[in-house]
């Protein structure tokens, strides 16, 4: 019956109620099999009526049909076999225990055994089970609890338990706009026509009316007359229009393996169930896993339909909380292919590269905490066929990296044959768990499940198979068997207490598996039949899918699971990708695919695109995507073998605290061991009272963070300034009085020995950046190992001289320029992915990732001599120059934004407070000038007496704290170089 035959039967079921045809109401609905009225079923249980209680049943299910109904029957029929003993009725309890128990006999002989002697006692509560059974209406009771959840959780009354929700009179609704359409066409419509039947077309007789009336304000059919008078439908009715949601499974067409309510019984007694009581009856009844019938013959609804299972909470969230601002970037060095984020501490990253690397990454403070690369741990273990490859090319890209639920063990899916699990203990403590010869050639996907409370990781590969595997030990369970071809993804999923696997091969072909070894439970094609991947919404009730097919079309869609078909077809991907599309979900709102250099973005219930990022461009055509489980971070590869970290507001202000809890601990254990080792002094002055505010304000301000990265236990990152002054005030520094103090580090150069010029830490405070003479830039990088387990920059090892692998240098400009003359000048933004610097020549753009030029502009003269990104923003730029200008450039649309004049001679130097809109610049005319952010021009700032005769003052942003009262600390000589 197609879809819109079963909603007449809706209508007309709710015109026999509303007309009062009860009897003739509750045979259709049993008839039909569309609705079961549990209200109805109700006062049946209750009042006693069992075999109108088994005949209504029988229009939904039968007892043989799965082992819910099953176990319905079986309590239905214990209890009016008590009730009988109960009234001392042996004969009528005999004939109950022959005609209707007999049948449960076959599943367990010693049940049926024990009931019958329950005829041999006088009083059936002398059996220790049903000593506790009370009287007949309070048994009824408990036993309609039991059979509503078996009811509920019964596969064959999956949307039956809801009745549409309508207006009243629907159907009489509708007959009144057919009439009034029929009457429109008359040749001579006649006013107020008397309609006397619906057996025909209305049409009017020949007439000298000049029109109809409005068929809006003319109900030409009037109410049926009633018996009796009879309140509307309400809540009360049978067909109760309750708002609660339709539960979506794969009941419609999968049975489950396990009975999840096996405890359930009126009295103590209860029907246990062998595995093999399942029955093909549920699949007889299922719906095709395609398009629905009437797909191409109704309307489409243009506009947003709400999808009634959805988190009603959902529409608190907007588009502007959708994580669109780069906020990290990760260099990798070899192309991502995988990526997963921590389940419990949400900003660790598991990457898998094409290389076969493994690395867990802290996106907060941007440390690569752990990494190990492509290696078999026992090849003698191994399979031949696995041995000989490697002999071949010992090399493997990695296909899958997966979290387990807790966060404690990891799998890595391998293009060879091999699929890794390790154990993560916090940091960079990785241990090797299992090694795993899962399948013949690629092991396509991972995943992690509980079937039976038992973790364990399901794979899937190019031999055609899925395969589960004890977590713990590494032994096979399962290996379901079907597809024609390799297997390219497999989707493991609970819902209702029923565990099964979706797989889907590189045909597009979907097949579904229970825990049972019984066969696929489905058989139908994704959408282009396509290499598709599956997930559900965080709450698990929507089910969407995403593919790309061998001709670049990419479909992204919503299954409807009770009917098996396509829910919708989501509008906006590419129809020429290259690779398959991936996609990702954000908690029960949006949806997400990395397609045509760009991040595109849905919203669940819209098929039409809602946004895009382009994450400040770098994206290769189908990049790889991974959401954090709330949604707050989105990890997206880059076309330069990285990573780059997206986030929403909440998401920022996390990493934030982050890192400035990293710095405060830095900062806490240097100075505890520093204060451990010489002699402590009084309070301090000068440029160094400026860091030690700094780092006294990072320790005490930083915020606690919380594991689940809930912002809500987030204080405000804001300073509180009068606090951190009074603070500073007692904080003591060491006084390096001894040789013996310092240790000192030659930096590895195997470049062109020239002099250096400027000098920097990136912000990670894992690198130094330098700029030479000859306007080559140079970094160096400190490694995380034994030796080093912050990655910090240290004197006690040897950094590297980093490049990428193009062997490309950062070099700037120099074409006009006259090097000893020039004043060279850089800055690294916020995030160390870029730097901006200049050699007396065009300012350069480069990304550090790449070390490749962005873009050049500003030609001189003037000549920049002093650089400084804004705090929160890369794309804004102050730019001191040596006419003694400043121009605050925006990067994004190439354009001087402001100018500001103050100084009388070049500037040397900039810094922006970090929490005041507030630049402050200093010059070569020994000035110190203050700009508000909002306001064109600066204020020139009065000097002490003892710098009034310096020649030149330099400031440096890595030492100026401002505050809501400026203090400013910084040091002057006469040839302009700053302390």
């Amino acid at each position: 019956m197609s879809s819109l035959s079963r909603e007449l039967v809706f209508l007309i079921l709710q015109f026999l109620d509303e007309e009062k045809f009860k009897k003739t109401v509750h045979n259709l609905e049993k008839e039909s099999g569309f609705f079961f009225n549990m209200r109805y079923f109700e006062d049946a249980v209750t009042n006693g009526e069992w075999d109108e209680v088994e005949e209504y049943l029988s229009g939904f299910t039968k007892v043989d049909d799965n082992r819910y109904s099953m176990k319905i029957f079986f309590e239905i029929r214990k209890q009016k076999y008590l009730e009988a003993l109960d009234k001392r009725d042996h004969a009528t309890a005999v004939e109950i225990l022959v005609k209707d128990l007999k049948v449960f006999s076959t599943f367990n002989e010693d049940l049926f055994k024990e009931i019958t002697l329950l005829l041999t006692l006088g009083n059936f509560r002398e059996n220790e089970q049903l000593s506790k059974y009370g009287d007949t209406k309070s048994a009824r009771a408990i036993m309609l609890v039991e059979l509503k959840k078996l009811i509920e959780a019964n596969p064959l009354f999956r949307d039956k338990l809801q009745f549409p929700n309508l207006k009243n009179s629907r159907l009489r609704t509708l007959i009144n706009q057919s009439l009034n359409w029929q009457h429109q066409l008359c040749k001579n419509p006649k006013p107020n026509p008397d309609i006397k039947t619906l057996f025909v077309d209305h049409t009017c007789g020949q007439s000298n009316s000049a029109r109809a009336p409005s068929p809006v304000t003319n109900h030409l059919m009037g109410s049926m007359p009633k018996m009796g008078g009879f309140p509307p439908l309400g809540a009360h009715g049978p067909f109760q229009p309750a708002p609660a949601p339709l539960t979506a499974s794969l009941g419609g067409w999968m049975h489950p393996s396990s009975v999840p309510h096996q405890a359930i019984s009126a009295g103590p007694i209860g029907l246990t169930l062998p595995n093999n009581a399942d029955s093909e009856q549920v699949l007889k009844r299922s719906r095709p896993f395609g398009l629905s019938d009437e797909v191409n013959n109704i309307p489409v609804n243009i506009f947003p339909v709400p999808y009634p299972g959805q988190n009603p909470a959902h529409t608190l969230y907007s588009s502007d909380d959708l994580p669109k601002t780069v906020v990290a970037n990760l260099n990798q060095g070899s192309a991502i292919k995988s990526m997963d984020f921590h389940p419990v501490q949400q900003t660790l990253l598991l990457v898998g590269t094409n290389i076969g690397d493994t690395a867990i990454w802290e996106v907060g403070s941007r440390e690569r905490l752990a990494f190990r690369n492509f290696k078999v741990w026992d090849l003698g273990t191994c399979s031949m066929t696995l041995q000989a490859s490697l002999a071949n090319e010992y090399t493997a890209s990695v296909n899958k990296v997966r979290w387990n639920p807790d966060g404690t063990l990891f799998g890595v899916a391998y293009s060879k044959h091999i699929v890794h699990v390790y154990r993560y203990h916090g940091g960079d403590d990785i241990r090797n768990h299992l090694e795993i010869d899962a399948h013949t050639g690629n092991v396509s996907d991972l995943a992690f499940a509980h079937p039976n409370k038992q973790l364990c990781v399901i794979t899937c590969g190019e031999d055609k198979t899925i395969k589960v595997w004890d977590a713990a030990t590494g032994s096979k369970q399962y290996i379901f068997e079907g597809h024609q071809l390799p297997v390219y993804s497999v989707c493991p999923h609970t819902k209702e207490n029923i565990q099964f696997i979706f797989s889907t091969s590189v045909d597009g072909k979907i097949k579904a598996w229970l825990y049972d070894n019984l066969g696929s439970r489905v058989d139908y094609d994704a959408p282009g039949h396509s290499c598709t991947t599956m997930t559900y919404s965080a709450d698990g009730t929507r089910l969407f899918s995403c593919g790309t097919n061998k001709e670049g079309e990419s479909y992204i869609v919503e299954w409807n699971e009770s009917e098996g078909a396509v829910k919708r077809t989501y509008h906006g991907l590419g129809k020429r990708s290259v690779g398959v599309v991936q996609f990702d979900t954000i908690k029960n709102r949006f949806l997400a695919a990395g397609d045509e250099f760009v991040i595109k973005f849905w919203d669940m219930d819209n098929v039409n695109l809602l946004t895009t990022a382009d994450a400040e461009s770098g994206l290769p055509a189908s990049p790889c995507i991974r959401f954090n489980k709330e949604g707050t971070l989105l990890a997206v590869s880059t076309s330069e073998n990285g990573v780059k970290i997206l986030a929403n507001t909440v998401g920022a202000r996390i990493l934030r605290s982050i890192e400035s809890r990293a710095l405060a601990l830095d900062a806490s254990r240097i100075a505890s061991e520093t204060a451990g080792k010489a002699p402590i002094i009084g309070t301090f002055g000068g440029a160094s009272s400026a860091a030690g505010s700094t780092i006294g304000v990072a320790d005490r301000n930083a915020p606690a963070m919380t594991l689940n990265g809930d912002s809500r236990c987030l204080p405000d990152v804001k300073p509180r300034i009068t606090d951190e002054l009074e603070k500073s005030k007692i904080w003591k520094l060491t006084e390096i009085t001894e040789p013996s103090q310092l240790r000192s580090l030659r930096l590895p150069d195997n470049l062109l020995s020239v002099r250096i010029i400027r000098l920097i830490y990136t912000n990670s405070g894992g690198a130094i950046l330098a700029l030479a003479y000859n306007a080559v830039h140079k970094l160096w990088k400190w490694q995380r190992n034994e030796r080093n387990m912050t990655g910090k920059a240290t004197a006690s090892m040897a950094p590297q001289l980093w490049q990428p692998s193009s062997g490309i240098l950062m070099t700037n400009d120099i074409s006009e320029t006259n090097l000893e003359d020039a004043i060279p000048c850089f800055a690294l933004s916020k995030n160390d992915s870029y730097v901006m610097s200049a050699s007396g020549g065009k300012i350069s753009l480069f990304n550090m990732m790449t070390f490749k030029t962005m873009t050049t502009f500003m030609p001189p003269p003037p000549a920049a001599t002093f650089i400084a990104f804004h705090p929160q923003d890369n794309n804004i730029i102050a730019i001191g120059m040596d006419d003694s200008s400043i121009q605050i450039y925006n990067v994004r649309v190439d354009e001087v934004k402001s100018k500001l004049r103050g100084h009388q001679k070049r500037v040397t130097g900039l810094a922006f407070s970090k929490v005041l809109n507030v630049l402050v610049s200093s010059g070569a005319d020994a000035q110190l000038c203050w700009c508000s952010m909002t306001l064109a021009g600066l204020l020139i700032l009065p000097l002490p007496p003892s710098l009034t005769n310096i020649s030149s003052l330099t400031i440096d942003n890595h030492c100026i704290p401002l505050s809501t009262t400026i203090h400013l600390f910084s040091g002057a000589t006469s040839t302009g170089s700053g302390a």
